[in-house]
């Protein structure tokens, strides 16, 4: 009885209140994880809210731009990082394949160069099923007419087809013209050949025989002449005509920028005097103009000898060989005045003067091209007259490691202007 005293009596009514109290609390408890452990719906839905990562708190949001793509946010998108990492490299790299082209995409889209089939070319083709030749270079389709070819290559093509020139400039309106004088021009000579050739043929085949003038040779001579004449008139306008245009496609060309020394240079290759009458240089022209005019007519001069004494030579040789065969003597135009060795010699000279003249005539195309190359670097030249010296005082500060600072050294600057 002395253990349930008054003294310690409310020390046990506290424990036995604390009992009561934590057996309920501990079935519920165990009820609680029983139940959770149970794979219901509802028990699923509160595992995977259980698992979601915590939202940190965070700054301002940034935007992370790499490549072509804008890269938005991980945290928000609440994507795991490795992933959408790997998924933006790909799209990437795909956009890039598509907008940034190499060598061989510059290259279609290019129209003037040679091209070769590399790694990108080859595995679109090699998707496709096409197994192409990858060391096979061949031309593009536009090669012919591209939207960036050179002023020299406009020319030369000018050259080999009329008009070329014209249509890559789009002025379309000179080739009714061009063709028209063309085509006039060279019907105009064959028509005229035509009658030229059966009068020098009637005319050699007397001339031959005999160079003894007669009123009916002067008579045939002066008609193949004169038709002779009218087909050089024929074939000169013809190949002015053809001259003038590729001057005018090489003058109009604007496609890319080109210097004026390059265009001079070209004009004069083209057409002698074209490049001095395009540097501005007049007083050029007539010299120009006048020699190769001097030198076509001591070609023509010298020619017309050389075929004369040809002519009498052979005649006066066959006599010698055979004067059974002329029984009037020789029948050579200077009938036998002359031995047949000093009209050969006249014959050689003759075909030597020729032979120089044209050698000269190459020569003055050389010098005139090198003139309007020359006269178009100079045109922006300072020629001017001001000769003079200048001389200034001059201070500076060179380094010595002797001494470890800076020492001044005075004196004189010297500058000429000539």
């Amino acid at each position: 009885m002395r253990l349930f005293a008054p003294k310690y009596g409310w020390m046990l009514v506290m424990a036995v209140v604390l009992t009561l109290f934590a057996l309920p609390a501990t079935a519920q408890q165990e009820r609680t994880t029983t139940s959770r452990n149970t794979p219901t719906l509802s028990n699923i839905v509160r595992q995977q809210l259980d698992q979601r990562p915590i939202t940190m708190p965070r700054s301002q949001r940034t935007i992370i731009r790499k490549g072509m793509m804008q890269q938005t946010d991980t945290m928000q998108v609440k994507r795991d990082s490795v992933i959408y990492e790997q998924m933006m490299h790909e799209m990437d790299s795909a956009l890039m394949a598509e907008f940034q082209a190499d060598s061989i995409r510059l290259a279609e889209e290019r129209t003037d160069d040679l091209k070769t089939l590399d790694s990108i070319a080859l595995a679109e083709y090699m998707m496709e099923g096409i197994v192409p030749d990858t060391t096979k270079r061949f031309f593009d389709k536009g090669w012919f007419m591209s939207d960036s070819m050179g002023l020299s290559r406009v020319s030369w093509m000018s050259a080999i087809v009329p008009g070329y020139g014209q249509i890559y400039n789009k002025q379309y309106w000179k080739l009714p013209i061009l063709y028209g004088t063309l085509a006039a021009g060279i019907g105009m000579y064959i028509h005229e050949s035509k009658v030229y050739k059966p009068l020098k043929r009637q005319y050699e085949a007397i001339t031959d025989v005999s160079m003894e003038r007669t009123p009916e040779l002067d008579a045939l001579q002066t008609k193949m002449i004169r038709s002779n004449t009218k087909r050089q008139i024929y074939l000169g306008a013809t190949i002015a005509s053809y001259i003038y245009f590729i001057g005018d496609a090489a003058i109009n060309y604007s496609t890319n920028e080109v210097s004026t020394v390059k265009k001079a240079t070209t004009l004069a290759c083209i057409c002698p005097g074209a490049g001095q009458i395009y540097n501005k240089s007049y007083w050029k022209v007539p010299f120009v103009v006048g020699g190769f005019a001097s030198l076509a007519y001591c070609i023509d001069w010298n020619n017309r000898g050389f075929q004369r004494f040809k002519k009498a030579y052979a005649l006066l040789a066959d006599y010698e060989q055979n004067p059974d065969n002329y029984p009037n003597g020789p029948t050579d135009e200077f009938h036998g005045r002359y031995s047949s060795t000093f009209i050969r010699n006249l014959r050689n000279n003759y075909r030597r003067n020729r032979d120089l003249c044209i050698i000269l005539t190459g020569g003055l195309y050389i010098l005139q091209i090198i003139d309007a190359h020359v006269d178009a670097h100079l045109r922006d030249y300072d020629v001017s007259d001001d000769l003079s010296m200048n001389i200034e005082p001059m201070i500076d500060y060179t380094y010595m490691p002797t001494e470890g600072n800076h020492k001044p050294v005075i004196g004189f600057n010297i500058g000429f202007t000539f």
